[in-house]
């Protein structure tokens, strides 16, 4: 991986200023990471024909709300694993869970449909989304998401992901899957 201060451009174009605040954020804490470029991706099964030669663990990133509207919540699992909702729900303690809006999105995270990715949560200041973890990303020693746009990828260690989250300051909790 490339110093705190800078990163490795896979490819030729620069980042947008949405990625540069990451980066920014990325940089001032220390963080190494490399960043990967490929064509717009909006599934897990559309960004899987681009994972080859990116290494870490490959994550879906679900942005969801509470019935109410008043809980919302960044579930973070393995890109091969399906989220049981109605299962989550019982362990958050909601009455029912569902995706939030495109406009809930941007509202909370400043995010588009088909970016979601925890660097969002940079844009999160008020901390009012709740971050939960598929358990077994734990046992890898990377772990790839979005730059906050869906062109490109950036892996980062677990642990430079840990203090990352640690920084962000959201409650993080960890459930199987």
């Amino acid at each position: 991986m490339e110093s705190n201060k800078s990163f490795a451009i896979m490819a030729g174009d620069m980042p947008t200023e949405s990625e540069e605040q990451l980066y920014r954020f990325l940089a001032d804490a220390g963080i190494e990471f490399q960043r990967h470029e490929h064509p717009p991706v909006y599934t897990v099964q559309e960004a899987e024909q681009h994972w080859e030669g990116i290494p870490g663990a490959h994550c879906k990133n679900l942005f969801l709300r509470n019935k109410k509207g008043n809980h919302h919540y960044l579930v973070i699992l393995l890109g091969e694993k399906t989220a049981d909702l109605h299962r989550l729900e019982r362990l958050l303690g909601e009455d029912r869970l569902s995706f939030g809006s495109p406009q809930r999105l941007m509202e909370h995270l400043r995010l588009e449909p088909g970016a979601v990715s925890p660097f969002g949560l940079i844009h999160n200041p008020t901390k009012d989304v709740r971050v939960v973890i598929d358990q077994d990303l734990k046992n890898y020693q990377q772990v790839s998401f979005h730059p906050n746009v869906n062109t490109a990828t950036i892996t980062i260690s677990v642990p430079e992901f840990t203090r990352f989250l640690t920084l962000c300051g959201q409650p993080v909790r960890y459930f199987a899957f």
